[in-house]
């Protein structure tokens, strides 16, 4: 099995440092990648199996083709290598946002199985939350997708219509939680401790609190009513946050962003 990713951007080369720490788990995986940027294939290199910089040369023996480029650049991509596509051989994954699943398919000249995946930049960590859409694909495709990138955090099929809205509470949820930790390390350092220091606190308190809820399966409030006592301090630092337009301000970026 070959994935050859197109683009070595943040997210395409991300995607393949994932897969490619992954390939003792995922037998016989090979992990190539193609960028136009001779200086990103290099950098590629020491995370690939293969690097190309042609695109028709870096699919001839694929049998998942990830296209991880700009949305406007997808067009030109898919015009470049349609005429190497086989439908009987060849999957296709998008992870340009915006781009349907039906422009692509009207793009090539025959029906493809293709997927439209949301990822975020944890990808390369494994701890990435992965959204993926589909048409044209079969449950054995779908289970192999899925398979694929459940090495590389979690995996939700949803809708195509949901894509929207799952980039503002993953792909972009990304950037709103590092500013949340920003913000809570600059309180941190006010209230007297080193910058690193508090960073440190912050971030190791949200994967707790995110463990709690995947572990348990249960409610944010639930979690925060086991360390809210009445009269205490928590329900003042929350009411206070409140007061300030906190949960207006997440819903708000949230809708501005989709």
């Amino acid at each position: 099995m070959q994935i050859t990713i197109i683009g070595a951007g943040n997210i395409g080369g991300a995607i393949a440092k994932g897969l490619f720490q992954q390939k003792n788990s995922l037998e016989q995986l090979r992990v190539c990648l193609s960028d136009v940027n001779k200086e990103k294939v290099e950098q590629a290199a020491s995370y690939c199996d293969q690097t190309f910089t042609n695109n028709v040369q870096a699919i001839a023996d694929a049998d998942v083709i990830i296209i991880a480029v700009k949305p406007w650049l997808v067009d030109i991509i898919l015009d470049e290598i349609s005429g190497s596509l086989n439908p009987e051989r060849h999957i296709l994954v998008s992870v340009a946002a915006g781009v349907s699943l039906e422009v692509i398919n009207q793009r090539l000249q025959y029906v493809f199985p293709v997927y439209r995946l949301i990822p975020n930049t944890a990808i390369a960590l494994g701890a990435s939350m992965t959204l993926i859409a589909s048409q044209n694909t079969t449950d054995e495709q779908d289970v192999m997708i899925g398979h694929f990138f459940e090495k590389l955090g979690k995996v939700l099929f949803i809708p195509e219509s949901l894509m929207s809205a799952a980039t503002s509470l993953t792909s972009c949820g990304i950037a709103y939680a590092l500013r949340y930790i920003r913000a809570a390390t600059e309180g941190g350092v006010e209230m007297g401790f080193p910058p690193a220091q508090a960073q440190e606190m912050v971030a190791q308190t949200l994967i707790g609190a995110a463990t709690l809820l995947l572990h348990n399966h249960s409610h944010a409030e639930t979690e925060i009513d086991k360390v809210t006592t009445p009269g205490g301090l928590t329900i003042k630092g929350l009411n206070a946050m409140e007061d300030a337009g906190f949960t207006r301000a997440v819903i708000a970026g949230l809708k501005a962003s989709r």
